[in-house]
């Protein structure tokens, strides 16, 4: 027997990877605690800043990156042996803002409102360096299913930070959520008063900042040392 046909007999023989195997599990939970994109990375600031006034925007945004990412990356993976180095990132750019474009389109048709709050922040998804970042590091040099993965963990990381800064502020800063009132009346018939400072953007910095902090309290390898 020939050494091609044994390397090819033995390739065969190689056991294919399941399809949630601890290292694609990996893909899926890192981003959603040690390594998430916005308070470990520090990327995607800007809407985690501006859209977090009221859950409902900050839900529409995270699906809408969540659409984004999941169809740029398999994109980018499918494409990666076609795409010549030199225009990686005009042909990656290319791909998210077709698809930043439907999600604006759809928004439009059937979430108008949501679509005018959220304003040019669904257009700078086209910029986010979340996507940009997991497409160049990640989806070039991966097959179709780990960068499907990539692409779930670090939307629903982006995600539930976007969600849980806008509960906090919302709560505190009008006393709904959702747009529903949490805080009963009698609690402003006795002089209860919602907090203003929580609907301004620097708060929601602030609030980054608690869950960086809680992070970090809970896990000291995060900790960077000077």
């Amino acid at each position: 027997m020939s050494e091609t046909a044994e390397a090819t007999k033995d390739v065969a023989k190689e056991p294919k990877e399941p399809l949630f195997s601890a290292k694609n599990k990996r893909l899926l939970s890192d981003p959603l605690n040690d390594d998430n994109p916005i308070t470990i990375q520090v990327l995607g600031i800007c809407s985690a800043l501006a859209i977090t006034v009221q859950v409902k925007q900050a839900f529409v945004m995270s699906l809408s990156v969540l659409f984004v990412m999941i169809g740029a990356n398999l994109i980018v993976s499918w494409m990666r042996n076609l795409i010549p180095g030199r225009v990686r990132i005009i042909v990656q750019l290319v791909i998210v803002a077709a698809l930043v474009i439907l999600v604006d389109q759809i928004l439009k048709a059937y979430l108008y409102d949501v679509s005018k709050q959220l304003s040019v922040f669904v257009g700078l998804i086209i910029t986010n360096c979340i996507i940009m970042g997991r497409l160049e590091a990640f989806a070039l040099g991966n097959k179709a299913w780990p960068s499907f993965l990539d692409a779930v963990g670090n939307a629903a990381g982006y995600g539930w930070i976007l969600i849980a800064v806008a509960v906090a502020r919302e709560f505190f800063g009008s006393g709904k959520l959702w747009g529903v009132q949490l805080i009963p009346d009698a609690f402003y018939e006795f002089g209860y008063m919602n907090n203003g400072l929580m609907i301004l953007p620097p708060m929601a910095l602030i609030t980054v900042g608690i869950i960086i902090w809680v992070q970090r309290s809970k896990n000291t390898k995060l900790i960077e040392e000077n």
